[in-house]
Protein backbone atom coordinates (compact mmCIF):
# COMPACT_ATOMS: atom_id res chain seq x y z
CA UNK A 1 0.00 0.00 0.00
CA UNK A 2 2.96 2.58 0.84
CA UNK A 3 4.98 1.66 -2.42
CA UNK A 4 1.47 2.34 -3.97
CA UNK A 5 1.42 5.18 -2.93
CA UNK A 6 5.24 6.60 -3.56
CA UNK A 7 4.23 5.19 -7.19
CA UNK A 8 1.30 7.88 -7.76
CA UNK A 9 3.17 10.50 -5.72
CA UNK A 10 6.47 10.25 -7.56
CA UNK A 11 9.73 10.17 -6.61
CA UNK A 12 10.13 13.92 -8.41
CA UNK A 13 7.48 15.21 -5.98
CA UNK A 14 8.72 13.81 -3.15
CA UNK A 15 12.31 15.43 -3.97
CA UNK A 16 10.83 18.48 -4.73
CA UNK A 17 9.09 18.76 -1.70
CA UNK A 18 12.00 17.46 0.61
CA UNK A 19 14.13 20.29 -0.70
CA UNK A 20 11.03 23.19 0.09
CA UNK A 21 11.06 21.54 3.66
CA UNK A 22 15.22 22.32 3.50
CA UNK A 23 14.76 26.07 2.07
CA UNK A 24 11.76 26.48 3.84
CA UNK A 25 13.84 26.09 7.29
CA UNK A 26 16.74 28.08 5.83
CA UNK A 27 13.87 31.07 5.57
CA UNK A 28 13.13 30.42 9.09
CA UNK A 29 16.66 30.48 10.43
CA UNK A 30 17.75 33.57 8.19
CA UNK A 31 14.22 35.92 9.89
CA UNK A 32 15.56 34.14 13.30
CA UNK A 33 18.90 35.82 13.09
CA UNK A 34 17.70 38.98 12.07
CA UNK A 35 16.01 39.65 15.78
CA UNK A 36 12.67 41.38 13.83
CA UNK A 37 10.73 38.03 14.36
CA UNK A 38 9.59 34.82 12.44
CA UNK A 39 6.89 34.54 10.76
CA UNK A 40 3.40 33.97 13.30
CA UNK A 41 3.34 30.26 13.63
CA UNK A 42 7.26 29.72 14.08
CA UNK A 43 7.58 32.60 16.32
CA UNK A 44 4.77 31.31 18.81
CA UNK A 45 6.90 27.57 18.22
CA UNK A 46 9.87 29.33 19.49
CA UNK A 47 8.40 31.56 22.21
CA UNK A 48 6.93 28.88 23.80
CA UNK A 49 9.73 26.71 23.40
CA UNK A 50 11.74 29.25 25.44
CA UNK A 51 9.03 29.03 28.33
CA UNK A 52 8.41 25.87 28.59
CA UNK A 53 12.33 24.66 28.23
CA UNK A 54 11.66 22.36 25.95
CA UNK A 55 14.04 22.60 22.50
CA UNK A 56 12.64 23.98 19.28
CA UNK A 57 13.05 20.91 17.42
CA UNK A 58 10.95 18.82 20.17
CA UNK A 59 8.33 21.44 20.70
CA UNK A 60 7.48 22.03 17.26
CA UNK A 61 6.79 18.21 16.97
CA UNK A 62 4.95 17.54 20.00
CA UNK A 63 2.55 20.69 18.97
CA UNK A 64 2.24 19.27 15.50
CA UNK A 65 1.19 16.22 16.66
CA UNK A 66 -1.96 17.85 18.57
CA UNK A 67 -2.62 19.22 15.30
CA UNK A 68 -2.30 16.75 13.11
CA UNK A 69 -5.07 15.04 15.32
CA UNK A 70 -7.28 18.09 14.31
CA UNK A 71 -6.15 17.48 10.56
CA UNK A 72 -6.46 13.99 10.72
CA UNK A 73 -10.21 14.43 12.28
CA UNK A 74 -11.14 16.93 10.19
CA UNK A 75 -9.31 17.70 6.95
CA UNK A 76 -7.87 14.02 6.13
CA UNK A 77 -7.69 14.84 2.69
CA UNK A 78 -4.74 17.40 3.33
CA UNK A 79 -2.58 14.48 4.77
CA UNK A 80 0.43 13.09 2.61
CA UNK A 81 3.80 12.30 3.08
CA UNK A 82 4.58 16.26 2.89
CA UNK A 83 2.59 16.38 6.40
CA UNK A 84 5.18 13.68 7.66
CA UNK A 85 8.00 15.03 6.52
CA UNK A 86 7.15 18.70 7.64
CA UNK A 87 5.74 18.00 11.13
CA UNK A 88 8.68 15.69 12.33
CA UNK A 89 12.07 17.28 10.26
CA UNK A 90 11.67 20.75 9.93
CA UNK A 91 12.55 21.70 13.38
CA UNK A 92 15.48 19.82 13.20
CA UNK A 93 16.27 21.65 9.88
CA UNK A 94 15.41 25.17 11.32
CA UNK A 95 18.24 24.34 14.43
CA UNK A 96 20.64 22.97 12.19
CA UNK A 97 20.63 26.51 10.22
CA UNK A 98 20.31 28.07 13.08
CA UNK A 99 23.53 26.78 14.24
CA UNK A 100 25.46 27.23 11.29
CA UNK A 101 23.93 30.59 10.75
CA UNK A 102 25.61 32.19 13.72
CA UNK A 103 28.22 30.57 13.44
CA UNK A 104 29.34 31.84 9.91
CA UNK A 105 27.80 35.10 10.31
CA UNK A 106 26.79 36.23 13.93
CA UNK A 107 24.18 38.52 15.12
CA UNK A 108 23.84 41.58 13.04
CA UNK A 109 24.31 44.68 14.69
CA UNK A 110 23.43 47.44 12.67
CA UNK A 111 18.77 47.74 11.77
CA UNK A 112 19.87 47.93 8.02
CA UNK A 113 21.63 44.68 8.43
CA UNK A 114 18.57 43.42 10.10
CA UNK A 115 15.98 44.33 7.21
CA UNK A 116 18.00 42.76 4.30
CA UNK A 117 18.72 39.30 6.44
CA UNK A 118 14.73 39.64 7.11
CA UNK A 119 13.89 40.63 3.36
CA UNK A 120 16.22 37.23 2.73
CA UNK A 121 14.49 35.73 4.64
CA UNK A 122 10.78 36.00 3.32
CA UNK A 123 12.33 35.36 -0.19
CA UNK A 124 14.30 32.07 0.47
CA UNK A 125 10.89 30.89 2.84
CA UNK A 126 8.48 31.60 0.05
CA UNK A 127 10.95 29.65 -2.37
CA UNK A 128 10.49 26.73 -0.10
CA UNK A 129 7.25 27.30 0.48
CA UNK A 130 6.40 27.14 -3.32
CA UNK A 131 8.27 24.08 -3.87
CA UNK A 132 6.80 21.99 -0.93
CA UNK A 133 2.58 23.27 -1.28
CA UNK A 134 2.57 23.11 -4.89
CA UNK A 135 3.95 19.75 -4.76
CA UNK A 136 0.86 18.63 -3.60
CA UNK A 137 2.04 15.57 -1.19
CA UNK A 138 -0.20 16.42 1.95
CA UNK A 139 -0.42 19.55 3.73
CA UNK A 140 1.78 20.88 6.81
CA UNK A 141 -0.78 20.13 10.32
CA UNK A 142 -0.94 24.04 10.97
CA UNK A 143 -1.53 25.10 7.04
CA UNK A 144 -4.33 22.84 6.89
CA UNK A 145 -5.90 24.76 9.76
CA UNK A 146 -7.10 27.50 7.60
CA UNK A 147 -7.69 25.01 4.88
CA UNK A 148 -10.20 23.12 6.69
CA UNK A 149 -11.77 26.02 8.41
CA UNK A 150 -12.53 27.23 4.16
CA UNK A 151 -14.08 23.89 3.79
CA UNK A 152 -16.37 23.95 6.59
CA UNK A 153 -17.10 28.00 6.39
CA UNK A 154 -17.19 28.14 2.42
CA UNK A 155 -18.46 31.82 3.11
CA UNK A 156 -15.59 32.80 4.68
CA UNK A 157 -12.47 33.40 2.32
CA UNK A 158 -9.21 31.79 2.74
CA UNK A 159 -7.49 34.80 3.20
CA UNK A 160 -9.47 35.69 6.22
CA UNK A 161 -9.15 32.14 7.67
CA UNK A 162 -5.80 32.15 7.24
CA UNK A 163 -5.08 35.58 8.60
CA UNK A 164 -7.38 34.67 12.22
CA UNK A 165 -4.73 31.32 12.76
CA UNK A 166 -1.26 34.01 12.18
CA UNK A 167 -3.21 36.62 13.80
CA UNK A 168 -3.86 33.95 16.90
CA UNK A 169 -0.55 32.69 17.02
CA UNK A 170 1.07 35.84 16.51
CA UNK A 171 -0.94 37.25 19.73
CA UNK A 172 -0.08 34.23 21.82
CA UNK A 173 4.10 34.93 20.73
CA UNK A 174 3.67 38.20 21.71
CA UNK A 175 2.00 37.27 25.64
CA UNK A 176 4.56 34.45 25.86
CA UNK A 177 7.25 36.94 25.46
CA UNK A 178 8.12 36.54 22.02
CA UNK A 179 9.57 38.82 19.36
CA UNK A 180 6.44 40.28 16.90
CA UNK A 181 8.02 42.61 14.64
CA UNK A 182 8.81 43.61 10.99
CA UNK A 183 9.56 40.09 9.91
CA UNK A 184 6.33 38.86 11.81
CA UNK A 185 4.07 41.92 9.49
CA UNK A 186 6.52 41.00 6.11
CA UNK A 187 5.30 37.29 6.99
CA UNK A 188 1.86 38.30 7.16
CA UNK A 189 1.36 40.35 3.82
CA UNK A 190 4.56 39.65 2.08
CA UNK A 191 4.06 35.53 1.92
CA UNK A 192 0.88 35.35 -0.36
CA UNK A 193 2.19 37.35 -3.26
CA UNK A 194 6.14 36.04 -2.82
CA UNK A 195 5.06 32.65 -3.00
CA UNK A 196 2.63 33.10 -6.07
CA UNK A 197 5.17 34.48 -7.71
CA UNK A 198 7.55 31.80 -7.50
CA UNK A 199 4.41 28.90 -8.31
CA UNK A 200 3.65 30.96 -11.60
CA UNK A 201 7.41 31.38 -12.89
CA UNK A 202 9.18 28.69 -11.34
CA UNK A 203 7.79 25.85 -9.53
CA UNK A 204 4.82 24.99 -11.68
CA UNK A 205 6.46 25.04 -14.97
CA UNK A 206 8.89 22.72 -12.80
CA UNK A 207 5.70 20.53 -12.36
CA UNK A 208 5.00 20.31 -15.74
CA UNK A 209 8.31 19.39 -16.74
CA UNK A 210 7.93 16.33 -14.73
CA UNK A 211 4.69 15.42 -15.12
CA UNK A 212 5.57 15.18 -18.61
CA UNK A 213 8.77 13.29 -17.76
CA UNK A 214 6.71 10.60 -15.81
CA UNK A 215 4.10 10.15 -18.63
CA UNK A 216 7.44 9.52 -21.12
CA UNK A 217 8.49 7.28 -18.88
CA UNK A 218 5.52 5.55 -18.71
CA UNK A 219 5.12 5.54 -22.78
CA UNK A 220 8.34 3.91 -22.53
CA UNK A 221 7.51 1.28 -20.38
CA UNK A 222 4.26 0.63 -22.12
CA UNK A 223 6.31 0.28 -25.77
CA UNK A 224 8.68 -1.99 -24.25
CA UNK A 225 5.98 -4.27 -22.62
CA UNK A 226 4.29 -4.22 -26.40
CA UNK A 227 8.19 -5.20 -27.71
CA UNK A 228 8.51 -8.06 -25.42
CA UNK A 229 5.20 -9.43 -26.02
CA UNK A 230 5.53 -9.20 -29.67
Amino acid sequence: MLADYFKKVGSERFIIMVFGNIFLGLGISIFKLSGLGNDAFSGMIMALSDVTGIVYSSFLILFNIILFFIEFLTGRKFIGIGTVVNALCLGYIVTFFNYVLKLIFGAPELMWQRVVIVCIGVVVCCFGASLYQTSDVGVSPYDSLSLIMTRRWPRISYFWCRMFTDGLCALVCYLAGGIVGLGTLLAAFGFGPVIHFFDVHFTRGLLEWVELRRAGDIEDAALGKVGLSE
